[in-house]
């Protein structure tokens, strides 16, 4: 009776706050199949318990899940909103129930951000109405035995901020997705006769709205030719390639080059070197981290957290959702230092960033709750992680090491060779001082070329010369970590739940692939949503909310008219939506199992309509069609089943469209039409 409670949000931050405080004294026991802690500390009595994340939902009152407008919302014990998860969260909510009964005080000890302030506020209110405003609060960054003794010396009452913007976000997104969700679902249906649900949220909505515009730029580039010449020199130091300006537009401009200057002498006009410094990049944050581990090994956004996650469960960094691109003094920095070193020859560079006694460069990001991720040294984790954990344990230490760095020195050469009026280029740069490059390792992306000594007037010999014919790149897709980059850079989404956004798109169906494509799925969501709901197309909008939540986390704002705006917005949509209806107004476009078309250009045969890709509905096959079939015009070609297909002009011959088959290395240009007479005998390949 009378024990301190002690709320965390996972099992294994609950053990090591217990091994901490207790001295590795804490005693375990079972409630109900759930271990608990307990110890005593300064004469007080204290009980640990966690509940394995949020174990509340939100949800309506409605059976019948297609009702709606619904801002009827309550929070309910997540076994009776969620199935998966019943049994895991009813015994654990039975657990912290039965310890709050008798508890004099409260902790709240999850993580220190918007979804443990708010996993916490509502496992106390439901718990013991009232001790989630009584409750001090722990903030700590590391789940160190140091930092951990000093959170729980200074427990304070802060965080209230913290759980206003917490329930207010998960307020907005569930009747935000709820609403629009089964309004698009509805209008899906009644139109097509076959049921499928059609599910986006606040955040996924501009998100998909950026992937579905890369798309579309994408789909519709017309790729236009140019050619390039490339020249082999050789002189007393070897040989080397340069390339003669920049891109030929016309070939025979670039074959007049090649014609000049073969077999003829070359002469170096200009040389320039110029030494540049390049700094150490900033301590990482969420975002940093999850760029990073994409570039350096593949890994997904919420590849990343999750692992990131276990590091710092298990005592090895600092807490990874932080906004933060800065290292404060208070962390220790030498400490880490030492332990590093210390820890064996995979870090014994940091003995040297000792001896220099020098500060990490800080970033322009600030989190006022954590600062960047670091690591902690507490123990080297040779043969305590998987491969994952161990390659992001890696690059987290070595890019703390690099903020203690000094700049990079590169030298940059410029070459100009001259044959016959025409100028060669050799560019290259190499690095004569590694800097903070030696203790970032293979992930500072060093690129040296090498570079031959080269004098002003010096003769060299034209050896070969090219030229090659290339196309114009479209826009490259979004992969998840730009995509990421898209996201924070529009300020939609919070470092928390970007990289649960991507991969609720990808689970969906709406995306696919390492280089994120949008399916036919995708494209036809997006449009819908452009047609019947663009509220949830609005980047800006989003934006904007997010903002306004910051602010209530900082204690700045009230969440209860950021809530109300909200909710009015949702309803002014609807209302909307069902004048539409009423007015008739088409809201649909096609099909959401079939891609909008793409315009080819005018049809030769009825001159009114137009030729575009289409898919049919029978055979899933594409081909081209005119958009007045159903005027009677049957004009139709088929078209490649495989590559991607996009509008390259008109045939001279027989005035059809000729499209561009991106399939392999090499494109190839296609007329359409099975008749033209520059085919000859010729059948178009299939």
């Amino acid at each position: 009776m009378g024990y301190t409670l002690v709320v965390c949000e996972k099992p294994d931050a609950a053990k090591k706050i217990s091994e901490a405080l207790s001295g590795g004294k804490a005693q375990r026991f079972m409630v109900e199949g759930v271990t608990v802690h307990k110890f005593a500390k300064d004469g007080e009595n204290y009980v640990v318990a966690s509940v394995q994340g949020h174990v509340y939902g939100l949800s309506d009152p409605f059976k019948e899940r297609s009702v709606y407008p619904s801002f009827d919302t309550e929070w309910y014990p997540l076994n009776l909103v969620e199935k998966s998860t019943r049994a895991r969260a009813a015994r654990r909510l039975e657990v912290v129930n039965r310890l709050a009964r008798f508890a004099a005080k409260f902790v709240n000890a999850c993580d220190y951000d918007v979804e443990g302030e708010t996993i916490g506020f509502n496992v106390l209110r439901y718990a013991r109405p009232g001790s989630e405003h009584s409750a001090l609060r722990a903030k700590f960054s590391t789940l160190t035995t140091e930092e951990l003794n000093v959170a729980f010396g200074r427990l304070d009452k802060g965080g209230a901020g913290l759980a206003r913007a917490g329930r207010a976000r998960h307020l907005i997104d569930f009747a935000w997705g709820v609403n629009m969700s089964r309004m698009l679902t509805r209008s899906v249906n009644e139109r097509t006769k076959r049921y499928r649900t059609i599910s986006v949220g606040r955040v996924q909505g501009p998100t998909l709205s950026f992937l579905t515009s890369r798309e579309r730029e994408i789909r519709e580039f017309v790729p236009v030719p140019y050619w390039k010449v490339h020249g082999r020199f050789g002189g007393e130091n070897g040989e080397f390639d340069a390339e003669c300006g920049g891109r030929f537009l016309v070939k025979a401009e670039a074959l007049r080059v090649l014609d000049d200057c073969v077999g003829r002498e070359s002469t170096a006009v200009r040389s320039a070197s110029v030494a540049v410094s390049v700094m150490p990049p900033p301590p990482l944050n969420t975002g940093d981290l999850q760029k990073e581990a994409y570039r350096a090994f593949g890994f997904s956004p919420s590849k990343t957290l999750m692992a990131a996650e276990r590091l710092y469960l298990s005592g090895l960094i600092s807490y990874p959702r932080t906004a933060s691109q800065k290292l404060p003094p208070t962390i220790g920095y030498n400490s880490i230092l030492r332990r590093l070193a210390e820890s064996g020859r995979r870090f014994e560079d940091a003995s040297e960033i000792l001896r220099s006694e020098s500060k990490p460069v800080q970033g322009l990001k600030e989190d006022y709750a954590h600062p960047a991720i670091y690591p902690t040294a507490g123990r080297h984790p040779s043969g305590t992680l998987d491969a994952g954990e161990d390659a992001l344990y890696d690059i987290i230490v070595r890019r703390f090491m690099a903020a203690f760095g000094p700049p990079a020195r590169q030298e940059v050469l410029k070459v100009d060779f001259e044959v016959e009026g025409h100028t060669f280029r050799l560019q290259g740069k190499r690095t004569v001082f590694l800097g903070w490059m030696k203790y970032y390792g293979k992930y500072s992306a060093r690129r040296d070329d090498v570079l031959p000594k080269i004098s002003v007037g010096e003769k060299l010999k034209v050896l070969d010369l090219k030229v090659t014919e290339r196309f114009e790149e479209p826009p490259p897709r979004f992969s998840e970590s730009t995509l990421l980059e898209k996201m924070e850079n529009e300020s939609i989404g919070t470092k928390s739940t970007r990289a649960g956004v991507i991969s609720t798109l990808i689970r969906r169906g709406y995306v696919g692939g390492t280089r994120l494509t949008v399916t036919d799925l995708g494209l036809s969501v997006a449009e819908l949503i452009q047609e019947s709901a663009p509220m949830l197309a609005s980047a800006e909008l989003t934006a904007v909310i997010e903002k306004s939540l910051d602010e209530v986390e900082e204690g700045k704002a009230s969440d209860v008219p950021i809530v109300r705006d909200a909710l009015k917005s949702i309803a002014d949509q609807l209302v909307r939506f069902e004048e539409d209806e009423r007015r008739d107004v088409p809201l649909v476009v096609g099909d959401v199992s079939a891609p909008p078309g793409v315009t080819l250009g005018k049809c030769p045969i009825c001159k009114s309509g137009e030729l575009r890709i289409v898919k049919s509905g029978r055979t899933g096959k594409r081909f081209v069609g005119c958009s007045a079939y159903g005027s009677g015009c049957r004009a139709s070609a088929p078209l490649p089943q495989r590559g991607t297909v996009r509008p390259f002009g008109a045939c001279q011959e027989c005035s059809w469209p000729v499209v561009r088959v991106m399939l392999g290395r090499r494109p190839w240009s296609l007329c359409v039409n099975p008749a033209c007479p520059a085919k000859g005998r010729k059948k178009i390949g299939l």
